[in-house]
């Protein structure tokens, strides 16, 4: 069902579309038929996607940073702080949302403009009723997985030399990251590592013409929530590596900016520790003790064919 195919049922408050959708189309559920009647209502897919898109963004990032931002005043989770002692005052985090607000408008938003002719020109539907859980927890799940390594090698890239000079010096403005600065970055930055986000569905969308713009917003979503935690600076006994030890969470990517090198992935801890490139002291004694272990059996090798 198109927005096209149901001009018919639009009206011209949002509210009586949702009610000829409703009562049109008994068959789907509550968000199938709001989402149903949102396009509908708007007659304009491109307007509507890159509305809806916006909105959830602006509301999901700075929704997410609120609780962040909650849990520093209270004296009772210091002690979760990872880097005890430093604290971003109200001024560094209004300096910040400023530049993260401009970011958003001047470079996000012309973007998220493009997104839905793009989807379009690949064969990405729009269209009720959603996919199944099953097919979006497998598509996000490879969403994750092709982020991570795409964010691993460029993350890395930005760190060599005038690329880190120029480019991804702005985002280590803040040894000690905050909710608020997962998406402080220069515009350039954010098109390169924001290509991970987006590049990934739409090269899938291409290759299988089997995407849903809805797993999208879900996978953004999710990734907008990682991003931010990641960036929270807190590590409690709960956090999600407790569980699933790949996962990478606050405590990797923390590392990170206190050492300026290493943990260079968003999601996942795989690739740090395959290529060597774990941040921090325990790594580093880590790194020493497998090079020792590495040279004494070496020794030994040589020692047993004299």
């Amino acid at each position: 069902m198109s927005s096209s195919y149901n001009v018919s049922l639009a009206a011209d408050t949002y509210s009586e579309t949702f009610r000829n959708i409703s009562d049109t189309y008994v068959h789907l559920n509550l968000l199938e038929r709001l989402w149903a009647a949102w396009y509908a209502y708007m007659q304009n897919d491109v307007i509507a996607t890159g509305l809806m898109i916006f909105v959830i963004h602006e509301t999901c990032y700075f929704g997410r940073c609120i609780p962040w931002l909650i849990i520093d005043c209270i004296p009772y989770f210091q002690k979760y702080k990872i880097q005890q002692g430093k604290a971003n005052s109200w001024k560094e985090q209004w300096e910040c949302t400023r530049s993260v607000l401009i970011s958003h408008f001047t470079v996000e938003l012309p973007q998220i403009w493009l997104f839905h002719p793009i989807c379009n020109f690949f064969g990405m539907s729009h269209d009720v009723p959603f996919p199944t859980f099953l097919t979006m927890f497998y598509q996000i799940s490879l969403f994750f997985c092709l982020e991570d390594t795409w964010h691993y090698w460029n993350h890395r890239l930005l760190h060599y030399g005038p690329f880190y000079k120029y480019i991804h010096k702005q985002h280590h403005l803040y040894s000690a990251p905050f909710g608020l600065a997962a998406e402080y970055a220069s515009p350039i930055e954010v098109m390169i590592l924001g290509l991970g986000t987006i590049g990934t569905p739409i090269l899938w969308c291409a290759l299988t013409k089997n995407l849903h713009i809805f797993t999208i917003y879900i996978w953004i979503v999710l990734r907008l929530f990682q991003a931010i935690d990641a960036h929270s600076g807190y590590e409690f006994p709960w956090s999600l590596h407790h569980f699933l030890p790949f996962w990478a969470g606050a405590d990797h990517h923390d590392d990170h900016h206190k050492y300026f090198i290493g943990n260079y992935a968003s999601s996942f801890r795989w690739w740090d520790f395959l290529l060597d490139t774990e941040a921090g002291p325990k790594a580093k004694a880590e790194r020493i003790a497998r090079q020792k272990a590495k040279i004494e059996k070496a020794a030994a090798a040589a020692k047993k064919l004299e």
